[in-house]
């Protein structure tokens, strides 16, 4: 596994990091302020939900968490809840005082946040954009997926690549990276089934 790291702004940098099976990954972290995950939570489990697929991506064990209603969403002590009545999951994404430890309640919380391309995999059209948080111990909170030009919001493969379904990626890094949107989704110099060569 390689690494190349890439300053862009004060608060912004990209990793690249080259994985075992030759796949690349490219992360865009920025700071995960209080006010920046609350932004975060709007958009992504009030306004997109039917659109995203929600949990932990490691080596080995993926989990595909789907909506199919709007989500309850509330933060009491620094934590998001995102209930859908018969299951739940809470993320620290803001300040918490439900322990005596100083040290325990700094690293519960979103410590890193990155969007996160990978490219050369066979799952998902070979590439799949994401947003990935880490807590202040370096573990994995979860992943969110999102909409993939490739496949379906039923996570079924596309007979044709659909570049429209790339707008939330761009519009989400335009309003938390200050990018500016692309005229064409449409990735430069694509080979077969998209793959940027």
């Amino acid at each position: 596994m390689s690494t190349a790291i890439h300053r862009v702004r004060e608060d912004i940098h990209r990793e690249t990091v080259e994985n075992p099976d030759g796949t690349l990954t490219e992360f865009t972290y920025f700071e995960p302020t209080e006010e920046t995950m609350q932004a975060l939570v709007e958009v992504l489990f009030k306004e997109q939900w039917s659109h995203i697929t929600v949990g932990p991506c490691i080596e080995g064990a993926v989990f595909e968490i789907r909506f199919q209603e709007p989500p309850k969403v509330s933060l009491l002590d620094g934590y998001l809840t995102v209930d859908l009545g018969h299951w739940h999951f809470h993320l620290c994404i803001g300040e918490h005082r439900g322990t005596r430890s100083e040290e325990l309640a700094r690293k519960r919380r979103v410590a890193r946040i990155a969007f996160m391309e990978t490219r050369g995999g066979g799952c998902g059209g070979g590439r799949s954009w994401a947003l990935r948080l880490w807590n202040g111990f370096g573990e994995q909170m979860t992943t969110v997926f999102l909409p993939n030009p490739f496949l379906s919001d039923k996570l079924e493969v596309l007979k044709e690549p659909q570049w429209e379904r790339l707008r939330l990626w761009y519009e989400l890094r335009r309003t938390f990276l200050g990018e500016s949107m692309p005229s064409d989704f449409r990735p430069a110099q694509e080979g077969e089934r998209g793959e940027t060569v």
